[in-house]
C-alpha cells in the first residue's frame, strides 16, 4: 500500500462505477452497481427511474470501500465523472423535482421548457451529483453538449441574451461553472455518512464522460503533435481525436474568431463528419465522429436473448464464450451482416436493426460476430470520414471501454485500419480519466501530461492481418450500402405501423 489514494467515479448508462487510484494510476479497489433498467415512455420520454443515480454511487462507494485496505483519510480527492446529454430538474432543496432524463430521451432534443416554477434549478447528470456531494451549484462547463447556452469559446453561459431566451433557461436556474480541474466544493457531512468517506474530502470537476475517457485513454489536448484517435466502446460507441494545436483563448466571444484562428489553426464547430467537443483538459478540444447509439448494448441484448429462461445452475453464455465460438468463423460471418441501427434518432424514427443474409446455416456465432463486425465498420467509416474532413490522419488508434476486453473485436479493428491497435490496460478510462483530474487539481501531478506519462498504461498490441484486411475492405464495400436499401423499406414499414396505432378496430 502506498498513497495518496483518489477515489474515481464513472457514472454510465448502465451501471456506475467506482474506483480507487493511486497516482501511479494502479487500481486498489473497483465496484460497479448495475442501474436498473430505463423507464420507456410511449411518447418518447426515458428516464432513470427513482433517484438511481445517487443510490447506485452509495452502494458502488460502499462496495469498493469494503475492498480497500486503506482507510478512508487516505482518500485525498474524489474525481467525478457521469453520463453526458441528460437533464435533471431540482427542486429548490436541489433534490430531484422529476426524475433524471437519459440522454434518449426525446425531450433532449429540444431546449428546456421552463413552465414549472416548482423547479428551481436545471443541471446536468453530474451537476446533480456534484450538488448531492458538496452542497454546491457547481458543475463543470464540460458536460454541457446539446441544447444548453453556453459558449464553448469561454467555457461558461453565454452572455447573449437572444441565445438564453433560446434555450428557455433562465440564469437563475443555472449552475456555476467551473473548469476540469477545478474544485466543485468539499464533500459534506451528509453525503460522507451514506459514502462511508471522510467529510471535507475535494471533489474535483471533470468533463463529460466521452472526453475524460478520451484523458484517461492517453489523449493530450496539451501536445500540439497528438494526432491520436480513440475508439470508445460504451453504451454509446464514438470516435474521438485530439485537434493538434488547439486551445481556447481568453476573450474570444465570436464563434467567427474562433474559427478562423486560435494558436494559429482553424476550429470548425460543426461539421456533417463530426462536431467539436470540449476536452478534459482545460480551454482543450476534441474531435468526435458519428457514432452508435445502442452500441454495446446489441451484444448485452444478443446474450440477453439467449440466455431467457436460464439459471445459473444451467450455465449461462458469457461474451468469453461468444468470443471464442465467433473467433473459428471467417472474416463476413459467412455471409451475415447487421445493421446496427437499434435504437433509432429522433430526426429518423424509423431507424432498426437489420440482419441481412440469415440462413438455415447460421448459428448465434455468426449473429454475434456479425454484430462485432458492424460495430467496427461503422465506426471505421466514422472515423475515416472525420480524418478526411479534417486532411489529417491519426497516429495512433486506441480502443476503451468494456468492449475492448473482446480479443476478436480488437482485432477486427485492427484488420478494418489495417494498422496496429492498442488497448489501455484499464479498461475503465473513464474511472482513470477522473482520477487524473483529480490528481491534477490536487497537486499530485504538476500537469495533465505528467500525470497520463505515469497512470496511463496500454496492454495488447494488435496487428492487422494482411489478408483479413484486404477481405474486410470488400466486405466493407458492400456494408456501406446497406442503409441506402434498408432506410426506404424501413421508413415505409414504419409508417404502415405507425399508422395501426392510429386505426380503431
Amino acid at each position: 500500500m502506498s498513497g495518496p489514494y483518489i477515489l474515481a467515479v464513472d457514472g454510465g448508462s448502465q451501471s456506475t462505477k467506482v474506483s480507487i487510484f493511486d497516482t501511479q494510476g494502479r487500481v486498489h479497489a473497483h465496484a460497479s452497481v448495475a442501474l436498473q433498467p430505463l423507464t420507456h415512455h410511449p411518447d418518447g420520454r426515458v428516464e432513470h427511474p427513482g433517484d438511481d443515480l445517487w443510490d447506485s454511487l452509495i452502494n458502488a462507494c460502499q462496495s469498493a470501500l469494503s475492498q480497500f485496505n486503506g482507510k478512508p483519510s487516505d482518500i485525498v480527492g474524489i474525481g467525478l465523472c457521469t453520463i453526458r446529454c441528460c437533464r435533471a430538474v431540482l427542486g429548490k432543496d436541489g433534490l430531484l423535482a422529476s426524475p433524471v432524463m437519459s440522454w434518449m430521451d426525446v425531450r433532449l432534443g429540444v431546449p428546456y421548457q421552463d413552465t414549472d416554477d416548482d423547479i428551481h434549478y436545471v443541471t446536468t447528470s453530474s451537476g446533480y451529483i456534484s450538488h448531492r456531494l458538496t452542497g454546491l451549484f457547481k458543475d463543470t462547463a464540460s458536460n454541457y453538449e446539446g441544447q444548453w447556452p453556453i459558449d464553448k469559446l469561454t467555457w461558461d453561459w453565454s452572455d447573449d441574451e437572444q441565445v438564453i431566451t433560446e434555450f428557455h433557461v433562465p440564469r437563475s436556474k443555472l449552475f456555476q461553472l467551473v473548469k476540469p480541474g477545478d474544485q466543485l466544493g468539499l464533500l459534506t457531512e451528509e453525503a460522507s455518512s451514506v459514502l462511508g468517506l471522510t467529510p471535507n474530502t475535494p471533489v474535483i470537476a471533470t468533463a463529460n464522460d466521452k472526453a475524460v475517457e478520451a484523458l484517461g485513454a492517453g489523449l493530450n489536448t496539451d501536445d500540439p503533435d497528438d494526432s491520436s484517435c480513440l475508439i470508445s466502446l460504451g453504451t454509446y460507441i464514438g470516435g474521438m481525436r485530439t485537434i493538434s494545436g488547439m486551445r481556447s483563448k481568453s476573450g474570444m466571444r465570436s464563434k467567427s474568431d474562433v474559427e478562423s484562428n486560435i494558436d494559429g489553426v482553424e476550429l470548425q464547430l460543426d461539421s456533417e463528419h463530426f462536431f467539436c467537443n470540449m476536452a478534459s483538459q482545460p480551454n482543450g478540444y476534441l474531435y468526435e465522429s458519428g457514432g452508435i447509439r445502442f452500441g454495446m448494448s446489441m451484444v448485452s441484448w444478443f446474450r440477453g436473448l439467449l440466455n431467457e429462461g436460464r439459471t445459473e445452475s444451467e450455465h449461462l453464455i458469457t461474451d468469453t464464450q461468444l468470443n471464442d465460438e465467433a473467433t473459428q468463423l471467417p472474416v463476413g460471418s459467412e455471409g451475415l451482416i447487421t445493421v446496427p441501427e437499434f435504437l433509432a434518432s429522433t430526426s429518423k424514427p424509423y431507424q432498426r436493426g437489420c440482419l441481412i443474409g440469415l440462413t438455415a446455416k447460421h448459428e448465434r456465432a455468426h449473429v454475434f460476430r456479425s454484430i462485432l463486425e458492424s460495430i467496427a465498420m461503422t465506426m471505421v467509416n466514422h472515423v475515416n470520414a472525420m480524418n478526411e474532413s479534417l486532411s489529417e490522419p491519426c497516429s495512433k488508434v486506441i480502443v476503451s471501454g468494456g468492449g475492448s476486453k473482446s480479443d476478436l473485436l480488437m482485432q477486427i479493428f485492427a484488420d478494418l485500419f489495417n494498422t496496429n491497435v492498442v488497448r489501455p490496460i484499464n479498461s475503465d478510462a473513464a474511472g482513470l480519466g477522473a482520477a487524473i483530474c483529480a490528481s491534477v487539481a490536487l497537486g499530485l501531478h504538476d500537469s495533465f501530461a505528467s500525470a497520463q506519462e505515469q497512470m496511463v498504461r496500454y496492454g495488447d498490441v494488435f496487428q492487422p492481418n494482411a489478408l483479413h484486411a484486404h477481405q474486410y475492405q470488400r466486405l466493407n464495400d458492400v456494408f456501406k450500402t446497406a442503409t441506402r436499401h434498408t432506410d426506404p423499406l424501413l421508413s415505409d414499414l414504419y409508417r404502415v405501423t405507425q399508422s395501426f396505432n392510429e386505426t380503431k378496430p
